[in-house]
């Protein structure tokens, strides 16, 4: 037995639900110990098993519902569960905003040290379905045919899929014909624990003008490349090659082989050349909604300077473009920003830059070397800003900081240190990118006086 915890693994107990972790989990207390127990939701008294005993918190499983939210609902997914991806299908949409705009609170109260700043409700979906405009899925051998799915969670066991009622339908048709095509022509499926086989995963993605891009990801040289041609009839197909025994999809390599190397995505009235790597929000309607919301709480003028951190292909950066006086966008992957700078020509917008390099090294140095933009918009990834880059804010005395974040554990560590440079959090709005999953964005704007 644990000395700080009474309980022990394959203990049951009763346990009564009183709100979700950030994880999307359900949370509640015995004996001062917490419980992370997956699907079970606020208000629910539960009967649950212990898998994992840790020092401070216990994760279980449900065994028995036994008082039901009345806000839980039927699941549309048949792999909902088992496969990984939304951990929140059971709850009934209006609260699974709730749910979300309470767990960005309770980041930036009990981690980032904010607790007199009114977090607005989750802005969410009218139709919260069909909303992914991207799918990454790897391939398995299942029952005797080539499968494609996603992975169980924090495990590569492939959960086999027909459709996914989150994916737009364009999406999960292309990959249903890959798999039907590695059938037709006996081709191996790459194994992961062996390293042998050969057909790895496929990427695709459809746009708002209503152009396709397929990756097909092998491991050697791709087989029956013409049937696949013929089967797949996308504006743009490209193949992967990936030699590695890695779980990273892509390989270095990347071959046209039939369409166009480019396809086009339109948001905002802004038109975006996007590459197989480009980096693109997969909820296109929301993502309307994110950006506007960031620009309106950066509120640029037409004689400001403007940085744009991690900016991708430049997408928050030329929208800003039409408002300011110049944007500084800095992103370190080079194919993003020969993406952007194609994507300012396309849209006639000149007074847009773009550097590459890591924007821990970019920033600082900008700074040093006089640069001192009148306000900053940052978009990490979920890891969050490096500490650099947060120095960097705080001695380039910009006065409007936007932070848009996919993570909000890392938001309220970050909004913490930014703290301690001066910044006040002045408001705080989460949007809903990611109907029926645990995953929320936030937009906060911190000014300093």
């Amino acid at each position: 037995m644990n000395p700080v915890n009474p309980f022990q693994k394959n203990q049951e107990l009763t346990l009564l639900i009183t709100s979700l972790s950030s994880e999307g989990q359900g949370v509640g207390r015995s004996e001062g110990v917490a419980f992370f127990v997956p699907f079970a939701l606020p208000g629910e008294t539960v009967r649950a098993h212990i898998i994992k005993v840790e020092k401070r918190y216990c994760i279980a499983k449900i065994v028995e519902i036994l008082e039901p939210s009345p806000d839980r609902v039927e699941p549309k997914c048949e792999a909902f569960a088992k496969c990984g991806g939304c951990a929140m299908m059971h709850l009934s949409y209006p609260e699974q905003l709730r749910a979300k705009t309470q767990i960005v609170r309770d980041c930036l109260e009990r981690l980032g040290g904010v607790n007199d700043v009114c977090v607005s409700e989750t802005l969410g979906m009218d139709d919260p379905w069909r909303y992914r405009n991207k799918g990454s899925f790897p391939f398995g051998f299942v029952d005797g045919a080539v499968a494609f799915g996603f992975y169980a969670e924090r495990s590569h066991r492939l959960i086999p899929l027909f459709d996914c009622p989150i994916e737009d339908a364009r999406v999960t048709a292309i990959a249903r014909t890959v798999a039907e095509w590695a059938n037709r022509n006996h081709i191996r499926v790459y194994d992961e624990t062996t390293g042998k086989g050969c057909l790895r995963a496929c990427v695709v993605r459809v746009t708002s003008t209503g152009e396709r891009m397929a990756v097909v990801v092998t491991k050697g040289d791709l087989p029956a490349k013409e049937s696949l041609v013929r089967l797949l009839n996308v504006e743009s197909l490209y193949h992967s090659r990936n030699d590695r025994q890695t779980n990273v999809i892509y390989g270095d390599r990347f071959t046209l082989l039939n369409g166009k190397p480019q396809i086009v995505e339109e948001q905002n009235g802004i038109r975006f050349l996007v590459s197989p790597q480009s980096f693109l929000q997969v909820n296109p309607m929301q993502t309307r909604v994110l950006y506007e919301t960031a620009i309106r709480f950066l509120d640029p003028k037409p004689d400001e300077t403007i940085a744009d951190v991690y900016c991708g292909i430049g997408t928050i950066s030329l929208a800003i473009a039409k408002h300011a006086g110049k944007v500084v966008g800095i992103e370190c992957v080079p194919e993003a920003i020969e993406d952007a700078k194609k994507n300012a020509a396309l849209n006639g917008v000149g007074n847009a830059e773009f550097l590459c390099g890591l924007a821990e090294d970019i920033l600082p140095s900008l700074v040093k070397n006089g640069m001192r933009p009148d306000a900053i918009v940052i978009d990490p990834p979920r890891k969050g800003c490096e500490e650099p880059v947060l120095s960097a804010i705080a001695e380039s005395g910009v006065r409007r900081l936007v932070y848009v974040s996919c993570n909000p554990a890392t938001l309220a560590r970050d909004v913490k240190i930014l703290s301690s440079f001066g910044f006040c959090v002045q408001s705080v709005q989460p949007v809903d990118m990611f109907p029926h999953t645990q995953h929320v964005e936030t937009v906060v704007l911190m000014t300093k006086e």
